[in-house]
């Protein structure tokens, strides 16, 4: 089941200063905004708006902005990180590494204006691996997909 907000709580309670709470990750390489739904030891949801501002847009490509799709799947990661490490009390100690990325398809480019949704599934848990289905929409549209596998290491 995903875990709720109780009555009276903020909608922002898995806001940026949550997430940068659980992840080392800032700017310009955090990739998170918020997270809107989670089931613990199951599955994310995440959100990331895009916007002109982003730094890799003034080299990819000038004229034709294009989120680069290995940051797509960074934010997967990211998303998957939020989910792997939130409950953990030790996360600070902690990075994630990856140690595969499978599968990986681009389907449509996400461009300034996006609103990036992760979906992040967990296919294997344990102590320090695991290995994650990822999506990336926009508008329901599937803009990227892949299979991730990461590693918990010491800080």
């Amino acid at each position: 089941m995903a875990e709720s907000k109780p009555e009276g709580t903020p909608a922002a309670v898995w806001d940026i200063g949550w997430v940068m709470s659980v992840l080392p990750h800032r700017y310009p390489l955090l990739l998170v905004d918020r997270v809107v739904e989670m089931e613990p030891g199951r599955r994310v949801v995440a959100i990331k708006n895009v916007t002109i501002n982003e730094p890799f847009f003034v080299g990819h490509f000038p004229g034709q902005p294009v989120v680069p799709g290995v940051l797509l799947v960074e934010g997967l990661a990211q998303a998957g990180g939020l989910l792997v490490l939130h409950d953990r009390p030790d996360r600070e100690k902690k990075l994630l590494l990856f140690t595969s990325i499978e599968n990986a398809r681009f389907r449509r480019p996400v461009v300034p204006g996006d609103q990036v949704r992760y979906e992040v599934e967990v296919l294997r848990l344990r102590a320090n691996y695991c290995k994650l289905q990822g999506r990336v929409t926009v508008d329901g549209q599937l803009a990227a997909e892949a299979v991730i596998a990461s590693a918990t290491v010491d800080r």
